[in-house]
């Protein structure tokens, strides 16, 4: 349900006195020299599954402890351990001017834009800045081309608390990874099977043999960007693992354990999609670390891709403020992005963060120079968009005084650190609700898919609701728009895939098409060169395109 109300309050940004990573008040001291852990632990499932403007700003308030019902997977407090690089970092200016800072990472200029050596759709959302959808044209009239498998179902049993139940399809956020290689189209995709799967794009067999992990593979994958025959994954099973594709079967190459960071917070559970860039990968787990390693890629004699890792630096995403906000119950799902030379990401304690890396390649510690607090879970992707702003979408689940006075989309101003709030829209029903998809910015909107089944038009410059699409929520499908066609799933008892015209931003999109699956549709979708992938809950991978 959608109402409007304008309020003004004044803006504080909670501050901590230390970095994380080097927790204020020493809250969880490392013991000397422990960094890592081996003993193996038992994963923890995941969290599962009315708009009104806010104008800049807000008071920060504290909360009680979080009232999830799934507990951590440990009792005892989890130390903090330091950066492994300790050099005092350089300070990156966030200039309060129009548009993002530059740096050596990413080319701000990039946002939108395709990355890469490699022609394809790498990772959830494209790109770097996380914000390349793909490339059109989008079927006008599709049938489904193929669907895999062609025989049963993507099916497996996982462990959820105590009870075990099966899992089927492709889940949240599960975008496909499609590319070009040697003048095949490949789609490279995880399962709720737990299972990686390597396909042909165009006929939907299989390239290689499936990829087999522990557990569920909920995110989605990311492809070398660079041209290494390498796929960057995450498991339930509580591995990040390189795997390599230029065998006649997948072969993992390395690995790095949840727990290889420090004591994990919440759970040890990968559902971020990490970032390679410049030989490094970004990589954000649900243990509530940060973490970056030097890939050093390479080839051997036999032509065979190599990888000789080297964890360069961690961190964990919270600090003591949000301890006392919202409690222990604090992880990293949302996939981190990077522009210009920062570092961005939020976690399930609704703390959004910027990280300097500007000297992270040459051995110079990160600094967090940018700390904002929502109130809640943020699961969503954030969202940049080419004038320097970043888009928030939060979950409304433990009902925070935090959570009512912001809303669950806030769009913030990077280059204004100490008041970065620009507005905040109200987006919820009763707990659980909010946002879990990550919204899309289109022309002069930004479009918003909501856990009530809502998909949202806002004005991205006055902060207020142009138009409302209802759909069978959830909707955690997250809106890819290319050539001015919105696509998205829904959780409509068939679970449709649905396309809507959004040339025109200022009227509601007329719906183009649909096509039903056999369950709730919550993966996104990747468009590339006349074809739509997506995954649904039936089981299946689907391939949309017009016929021929």
């Amino acid at each position: 349900m959608v109402s409007v109300r304008a309020l003004v309050f004044a803006v504080l940004v909670v501050g901590c006195g230390g970095q994380p990573g080097e927790v204020a008040g020493g809250l969880f001291p490392e013991p000397p020299g422990a960094t890592t852990s081996t003993r193996p632990v038992t994963t923890d499932p995941p969290l599962a599954g009315s708009t009104s403007t806010i104008a800049a700003g807000v008071p920060s308030t504290t909360t009680g402890p979080s009232t999830a019902s799934d507990p951590p997977v440990t009792t005892d407090p989890p130390t903090a351990s330091d950066p492994l690089v300790a050099m005092d970092p350089p300070t990156t200016s966030l200039l309060p001017t129009t548009g993002w800072p530059a740096g050596s990472w990413v080319d701000p200029f990039s946002i939108g834009e395709p990355w890469g050596s490699v022609p394809g759709v790498l990772t959830f959302r494209g790109s770097p800045t996380r914000s390349f959808h793909g490339t059109g044209p989008v079927p006008t009239d599709p049938v489904v081309a193929w669907r895999f498998p062609r025989d049963a179902p993507m099916c497996s049993l996982s462990t959820v608390g105590d009870v075990q139940k099966e899992w089927c399809g492709v889940g949240w956020t599960g975008q496909p990874a499609v590319f070009q290689r040697d003048g095949h189209t490949w789609l490279v995709f995880g399962g709720l099977d737990g299972r990686v799967h390597f396909l042909d794009g165009i006929t939907g067999a299989r390239r290689l043999p499936d990829f087999t992990t522990g557990d569920l593979v909920k995110g989605s994958v990311t492809v070398d960007p660079d041209g290494y025959p390498l796929v960057y994954v995450g498991s339930r099973d509580d591995l990040m693992r390189v795997i390599a594709f230029d065998r006649d079967e997948p072969v993992e190459l390395w690995s790095l354990h949840a727990e290889d960071s420090g004591q994990p917070l919440w759970n040890t559970d990968w559902d971020a999609a990490p970032l390679v860039l410049a030989d490094h990968l970004f990589a954000a787990g649900e243990n509530s670390r940060f973490h970056v390693v030097h890939l050093r890629r390479g080839y051997d004699a036999d032509g065979l891709v190599t990888v000789d890792p080297e964890l360069v630096w961690f961190t964990h995403g919270w600090d003591n403020q949000l301890i006392a906000d919202v409690g222990y119950n604090l992880s990293i799902e949302n996939s981190p992005l990077v522009i210009g030379d920062t570092l961005w990401f939020a976690n399930s304690g609704g703390l959004v963060q910027g990280w300097d890396i500007a000297g992270l390649a040459i051995g110079i510690r990160p600094k967090r120079i940018f700390r904002f607090w929502v109130g809640d879970d943020v699961d969503a992707t954030l969202v940049p968009d080419g004038d320097g702003m970043l888009y928030v979408a939060v979950e409304y689940e433990r009902g925070t005084d935090r959570s009512h006075e912001l809303g669950q989309v806030v769009k913030l101003d990077p280059s204004k650190p100490s008041d970065p709030l620009v507005w905040a829209i109200e987006a919820r029903s009763e707990a659980p609700s909010g946002i879990w998809s990550t919204p899309a910015v289109h022309r002069d909107l930004l479009i918003v898919a909501t856990n009530d089944g809502e998909v949202l038009g806002i004005d991205r410059e006055a902060g207020t609701v142009r138009w409302t699409l209802h759909l069978p929520g959830p909707v955690w499908s997250s809106p890819t728009v290319v050539d001015d066609i919105l696509v998205i799933g829904d959780c409509a008892p068939a679970g449709r895939i649905l396309a809507f015209d959004v040339a025109d931003t200022t009227v509601v999109p007329p719906l183009l098409w649909e096509v039903p699956t056999g369950a709730c549709v919550e993966a996104s979708p990747t468009v590339w060169n006349g074809t739509v992938y997506i995954g649904s809950r039936d089981g299946y991978m689907y391939a949309l395109r017009d016929r021929r």
